[in-house]
């Protein structure tokens, strides 16, 4: 089906008015270490989003996205910064690997394809946030239709239920009251059990009976009960494409028509309540939800604020003019990554989507091949330019410190899991850094990654023992014990341990 036209503009994360873009590079900078000229030229390009929006409609349409190409070697934050940003902005983002498309014609990804899984994840997360919407009527819902599995209610002739709580009548005599049925007990989950005396109607008992049921299963004391519930399955398409050469390539629309072809079977399944609780929610969740809406909003936020991280930018320069052998087909990739980045229509099975309001943030580190040997037209299409600068010593030591998610802050928090403790020195974290930026001289430059796997080598065996051993007091990790374990495999030059 075909997008509906965008009737005004898209709504924006309720918070991103407040964030100007100093506010904007501060937030960036919980979580990154350095690079400010690279903070500041992505925190304008969101902040002119949010401006676009709010101009008038003979303009909104002419003002294009700032795209831009980040330059600099690995593991220096690039990727952090646009997938931070894209949080902040509570915007579509996908990043891809420039160097995993390839021209028409040839075995591989086609570009387009970037934007089919940019829409695929405007939608799941426009249905997440309806969801979170309606999850509360969802599970009261779900809650109702367990009770009803639990405690049929009972017909004219008190017959037993499906979950074993019955419900029986028998025919009273002339001296006890009259004609007619009168209830003679009820058997419950807890065996209670009713005298022919009492007045109570059916209806009342079997009220009494559900209040008594939603107690014990709001208390979690019905989790094992087993119920029958019907899930509905459809086909997959998957395997029946196979010989077709796979779906990659195939009109989305197609697809979505013989998704539609294809019975839908519904199935009988016996699962304890607490799985029965999943299923239901789910199952209301699906219907309280409009996915048409859920739809014409994914694909307005897809068009007006997605994000697409192009990575590995670099990899596709080659020789003008082709070649053979593999570099043949990266020009042609330029060639089809030009008309998506400078606005084109794309078909994906939720309908067509524009992308000349989608923001591009190529990278790239640029060591053989330099910006200038992209072909012109797609040099003219990211006009904005930034190099980031390789990290050392002491901007390892920041990294290891200053962000909210540090790798200290996480190593510790995994082992007060196990009831133990785990404490960072100053000192400690220096020679660490220390430590990272000796391997990154003598090996390849990998960036602030080498801090993880320093920090793994660091600390395996601790890991490694402590399930069994526990701790009777903290774990230091200062200068002293860090050179107890990774010091002497450094100066031996037995690096094979930390190749990432």
């Amino acid at each position: 089906m075909n997008a509906p036209e965008s009737e005004g503009p898209v709504e924006e994360a309720p918070w991103l008015e407040e964030l100007t873009p100093r506010e904007i590079v501060a937030e960036l900078d919980k979580y990154i270490v350095g690079q400010r000229d690279a903070k500041k030229a992505v925190a304008i390009a969101l902040r002119n989003r949010w401006r676009r929006q709010r101009v008038g409609d003979d303009l909104r349409d002419e003002i294009l996205p700032s795209n831009l190409i980040l330059i600099g070697p690995t593991g220096v934050g690039k990727t952090e910064i646009a997938r931070r940003l894209a949080r902040l902005a509570g915007a579509p983002f996908v990043k891809v690997e420039a160097s995993k498309f390839t021209e028409v014609g040839y075995v591989g990804r086609d570009v387009e394809s970037m934007i089919r899984d940019l829409v695929d994840v405007a939608v799941n997360m426009v249905r997440a946030e309806r969801e979170a919407e309606v999850s509360e009527e969802a599970e009261s819902r779900a809650e109702e239709r367990i009770l009803d599995l639990l405690l049929p209610a009972p017909d004219s002739k008190g017959k037993r239920g499906s979950s074993g709580i019955r419900v029986e009548t028998r025919r009273a005599s002339q001296g006890a009251g009259g004609p007619g049925e009168s209830p003679v007990f009820v058997s419950g989950p807890q065996g209670v059990e009713r005298s022919e005396g009492e007045e109570e109607t059916l209806e009342e008992r079997h009220r009494r009976t559900r209040e008594k049921l939603r107690k014990l299963l709001r208390d979690g004391k019905l989790e094992d009960r087993s119920v029958e519930v019907e899930v509905q399955q459809t086909a997959s398409l998957d395997g029946m494409m196979v010989p077709m050469g796979g779906m990659e390539g195939m009109d989305p629309g197609f697809i979505e028509m013989l998704q539609d072809m294809l019975p839908k079977k519904t199935k009988r399944r016996t699962v304890k309540v607490s799985e029965a609780r999943r299923i239901l929610i789910q199952d209301e969740l699906d219907r309280l939800v409009d996915m048409d809406e859920v739809v014409h909003d994914a694909m307005d936020r897809t068009e007006d604020m997605g994000i697409v991280f192009l990575d590995e930018i670099d990899k596709v320069v080659g020789e003008r003019g082709g070649g053979r052998g593999p570099d043949v087909s990266r020009e042609g990739v330029q060639q089809d990554l030009l008309p998506i980045v400078e606005g084109s229509n794309v078909q994906t099975k939720y309908g067509l989507v524009r992308t000349e309001h989608i923001l591009f943030i190529a990278a790239g580190a640029f060591h053989v091949a330099k910006p200038s040997e992209l072909i012109p037209e797609l040099q003219g299409r990211f006009p904005i330019r930034v190099e980031l600068r390789s990290l050392d010593e002491s901007d390892f030591v920041r990294i290891l410190t200053e962000p909210q998610n540090a790798l200290p802050s996480q190593y510790s928090a995994m082992v007060r899991t196990e009831g133990a403790e785990l404490e960072f020195t100053q000192d400690g974290i220096a020679e660490v850094a220390r430590v990272a930026t000796l391997l990154n001289e003598r090996m390849e430059n990998i960036g602030a990654r080498r801090l993880q796997t320093v920090m793994t080598n660091l600390l395996d065996e601790i890991l490694f023992k402590l399930p069994e051993e526990g701790g009777e007091g903290p774990v230091v990790v200062d200068k002293a014990f860090v050179g107890e374990h990774l010091t002497a495999i450094v100066e031996d030059e037995d690096l094979r341990r930390y190749i990432l």
